[in-house]
């Protein structure tokens, strides 16, 4: 190899704040959705807690990066505070990404979430991904109540000028004659070009979430990264990403499209026990679906339960979009799915009843894919 081609192997190989670095043998880049997911018999803080461990594995193991999604009015889910959780996670790791996945951008005044994240930026300057839905993270009538409005379609519409005044607050650029023009962001490029300034100018990345083709169709125009909800909407994932790819404009963010997609997966020692807390999975999505959501429920739960006809196919329907078995299947699951929808990053997402046999299942896939074992300090 010449030194031309070496040096230009190299620098492809140099994850930068959106692009991973493939580890091991997988096809792509790995990363993490947290869902923050409560057991029955558990508590949120035990739920935290594996978060932590958990961001740190992966961290250990070569994971890019690691998300956590806004959801609401849910007991099974406890992150309703995504820019909280974050800022414990950054405390307790030192290298993976840590991001939204995503903040519901509706939901809150767009100054908030400029505000919010400009502070996680200092925190853990370079590591901060911001990733907006349109979509609320939970019911109607939950919605309102976070929005002090009805008119929830409003919102959702809105989403463009949203992003662009949310963009304007983390560049701290409105023009002048603007409303906005004297308001800024702190922590913020303001801080930079006052007397005596050293403030960074650098803000995280935007990513737009979507599981339509309605986000995929605006991060294209806009030249942004994009990430589809594979997990819930597999129907959508092939359209929605050529329909991204055909729309991507080059842009100062990326010169080519970049997409990731979330992943349902779970890896057990045991294939048996992996179909098991699939199906605790089913009941709560059942559950969810009927409109009564509640805690992750137990395998034993699940075997108890009586599903009607209408429910037993829903859930076999919604099982099939899960990759679940042992290691060696979950990796071929996966290898599968990124050759078919072309995805440049997967980011798994594992439901399973207690927060040992999530830590287990990434711990399986890194094995599975001889990601490398990176030891991470200890806080301090």
């Amino acid at each position: 190899m010449t030194a031309d081609a070496t040096a230009e192997a190299t620098a492809d190989a140099t994850p930068d704040e959106i692009r991973g670095k493939t580890q091991g043998t997988a096809p792509v880049p790995l990363s993490v959705l947290d869902l923050v997911t409560v057991g029955s018999g558990h508590t949120a803080t035990d739920a935290l807690q594996t978060s932590v461990a958990l961001s740190r594995l992966t961290e250990s193991r070569g994971f890019h990066r690691y998300w956590v999604a806004e959801h609401h009015s849910m007991p099974g889910v406890a992150s309703s505070s995504p820019a909280v959780i974050l800022a414990h996670l950054a405390a307790h790791t030192h290298r993976i990404r840590l991001g939204s996945g995503g903040v519901m951008l509706p939901n809150h005044a767009p100054l908030v979430i400029a505000e919010q994240f400009g502070t996680l930026e200092a925190m853990a300057p370079g590591r901060i991904d911001l990733g907006l839905g349109r979509a609320p993270g939970t019911d109607g009538a939950t919605a309102a109540a976070l929005r002090r409005t009805d008119r929830l379609n409003e919102g959702a519409d809105d989403f463009p000028q949203q992003l662009a005044e949310l963009t304007r607050f983390l560049d701290d650029d409105f023009p002048a004659g603007h409303p906005y023009h004297r308001i800024h962001a702190i922590p913020g490029p303001i801080q930079s070009t006052s007397p005596g300034g050293v403030q960074s100018t650098h803000r995280p990345p935007i990513w737009l979430l979507g599981s339509s083709g309605f986000s995929a169709r605006l991060a294209g125009i806009l030249g942004l990264p994009f990430a589809f909800a594979h997990h819930f909407s597999a129907q959508n994932t092939v359209p929605a990403l050529d329909l991204y790819r055909e729309s991507f404009q080059p842009s100062a963010v990326l010169d080519a499209p970049y997409a990731l997609i979330g992943v349902s997966a779970l890896a057990t020692d045991d294939e048996k026990e992996a179909r098991r807390q699939v199906m605790a999975l089913g009941l709560s999505m059942a559950r969810l679906r009927s409109g009564r959501p509640g805690l992750f429920p137990t395998p034993e739960e699940a075997e108890a339960y009586e599903f009607s006809p209408m429910e037993r196919e829903f859930v076999s329907s919604w099982m099939t979009n899960i990759v679940h078995g042992t290691a060696n299947e979950v990796r071929t699951g996966l290898d599968d799915l990124q050759k078919r929808t072309g995805a440049d990053e997967l980011m798994l997402v594992s439901h399973a009843h207690r927060g040992d046999l999530r830590l287990r299942s990434y711990e399986l896939i890194a094995d599975a894919y001889e990601l490398p074992t990176t030891p991470t300090p200890n806080p301090n």
